[in-house]
């Protein structure tokens, strides 16, 4: 339990924070799923896929350099399959 209102609030703010972290992070999977599940991945997928990761590094649901690795692998699907 809090001690104090401002650490009361800080733990509020936490965990509605980290719900919604929560559902970015389930929903980038299951972009992750059908991209990759995909024997030939369709580009507007990737395309979403990407510009999701992309958000979610800038609200700093993932860290940055986790996207970007994501997304060199996805170009590299992309660029392999045609």
């Amino acid at each position: 339990m809090a001690n104090t209102r401002s650490a009361a609030k800080r733990s509020r703010q936490s965990v509605s924070r980290a719900r919604q972290n929560r559902g970015v992070r389930t929903r980038l999977r299951g972009l992750q799923k059908t991209a990759r599940g995909n024997a030939k991945p369709d580009a507007k997928q990737i395309q979403a896929l990407i510009s999701a990761l992309d958000k979610a590094a800038k609200r700093g649901v993932i860290h940055r350099n986790a996207a970007d690795r994501r997304k060199a692998r996805l170009n590299a699907l992309l660029v392999g399959k045609k």
